[in-house]
């Protein structure tokens, strides 16, 4: 996978699992909340019902306890009294009263004309249910509730039906009536409807809002990665032509030294060596004069030689570290241009890696360069110190500045690498170049960070 896939999938991945997971929370507290609104809406209609029934049955015990507190076990008169009452009271199209004795046998059942006279003690219900034992015992135990299925005299379906059973323990009787549930549960199931379409439209709103944001953040992802990208191209670019460009100054550099001063040399020796040939040649004793001029601009092209060599990659820089490199530095400089330079390394208590003390020379290296070439100083100073394991070098002269925003700008190119690569080599390493400049002269810091140094435990070993 490319980066920039990589950038978006972070960018969007998040974002997807976290409306995911919004959505599942909410979804799963909705449900939770609506159900147990359903639950709660449930119970209260049951409630509803069982008070129903209740007011019910105590109506119709209160119709028939005129005739049965005063009758005797085996008054049929009584008897058939009761029956007609509980036969004239019903109510609606599906609410009776019923009765059963004990034995089971039924004697008041206004809907179902085919049943009274006959025994149902052993009726079973689709749900394998004893109906008529089970009321009969809610009977005998002092009245109780009981749920079952039985056909609804309206519509002739089954459908659960809610009973209370009382006793009329002088007669052996089970009185009771009922009321059906599925209003109750047509109710129910319709808060549950509405709960499925208020989760599918809460679905709906979340993907509308989700995936737009999503569409969004995944094309400003892509337009950053593309800005980005050609930013990176354009500084890629930029990069490769500064390093040709100091490439090729380099080279003229080098070719200017070569030329104008171990060329020019070596042309003197060949001069020299010319004349002492025709001075032997001729039997002229003044050889030696010759000879000697010859030996003088020889040693001066192996100076320049050397001079152009430390230039390009000083040794002592390898061999003793960056303290004495920049001591020779400064010495060198101060003896070809007569600029008075001072040196103070005393408060450098930090190692610099190998490759920080080449960024640090050749900071200090281009900075001559620029002074020697443009700041018409008279003095230098230069000052390599550490701070909590954080190494520091400043260098100020007292020459005529420059325009900072200029120099920035345009890569202060008047010697070598310029500002602009001087502050690259910082940055390589994480640390930072300052400049400030004035009519006064100009200061110059550079700053490494702990990670440019070597650990204090292998300072040893990298000595």
């Amino acid at each position: 996978m490319h980066l920039r896939h990589q950038i978006v999938a972070l960018a969007i991945v998040p974002l997807v699992i976290a409306i995911l997971t919004i959505t599942a929370f909410i979804t799963w507290q909705s449900t939770t909340l609506v159900q147990s609104s359903i639950g709660t809406f449930e119970r209260n209609l049951l409630q509803a019902k069982q008070t129903e029934l209740l007011n019910l049955t105590n109506l119709a015990l209160s119709a028939i306890d005129p005739v049965y507190k005063d009758a005797a076990p085996d008054d049929e008169a009584a008897k058939r009294k009761v029956r007609d009452i509980l036969t004239s009271l019903d109510y609606g199209q599906d609410g009776y009263f019923f009765v059963y004795d004990y034995d089971g046998n039924n004697i008041v059942h206004p809907r179902q004309a085919f049943r009274p006279g006959r025994n149902w003690i052993d009726l079973v219900d689709p749900d394998g249910d004893m109906v008529i034992a089970n009321l009969i015992e809610k009977a005998r135990e002092g009245g109780g509730l009981h749920q079952y299925k039985w056909q609804k005299p309206s519509s002739g379906v089954m459908a659960d039906k809610l009973s209370f059973a009382a006793g009329l323990e002088k007669w052996h009787w089970m009185i009771g009536t009922g009321v059906y549930l599925d209003d109750v549960f047509a109710q129910t199931a319709a808060a549950k409807a509405d709960l499925r379409a208020n989760i599918s439209k809460t679905f709906l709103v979340v993907t509308l809002i989700a995936v737009p944001a999503v569409l969004m953040v995944f094309a400003t992802c892509m337009l950053v990665t593309m800005r980005e990208r050609r930013m990176a191209d354009g500084k890629l670019k930029e990069l490769a032509q500064r390093i040709i460009d100091t490439q090729e100054e380099e080279r003229a550099r080098i070719a200017r030294e070569l030329h104008d001063g171990i060329s020019q040399n070596l042309v003197g020796v060949r001069f020299a060596i010319d004349l002492a040939s025709r001075k032997v040649k001729s039997g002229n004793s003044d050889v030696s004069s010759a000879i000697d001029r010859g030996a003088d601009a020889l040693n001066a092209a192996i100076k320049e030689v050397r001079r152009l060599s430390h230039d390009l990659r000083p040794r002592v820089l390898d061999d003793l570290g960056l303290t004495p490199a920049l001591q020779a530095l400064s010495d060198n400089f101060a003896e070809r241009t007569g600029i008075r330079v001072d040196f103070d390394a005393k408060s450098l208590n930090a190692r610099p890696k190998p490759e920080a003390s080449t960024a640090l020379y050749r900071v200090a290296q281009e900075a001559f360069n620029n002074i020697e070439r443009h700041s018409g100083a008279s003095e230098v100073t230069i000052v390599l110190w550490g701070d909590r394991g954080r190494i520091r070098m400043k260098i100020d002269d007292n020459g005529n500045g420059f325009d900072e925003s200029f120099g920035f700008a345009n890569g202060y190119k008047g010697g070598g690498l310029g500002l602009r690569n001087m502050q690259e080599r910082m940055a390589h390493f994480g640390g930072i170049l300052l400049v400030k400049s004035s009519s006064h002269g100009t200061t110059l810091t550079a700053m490494l960070p702990k990670s440019a140094s070597v650990k204090p435990g292998r300072q040893e070993e990298a000595a």
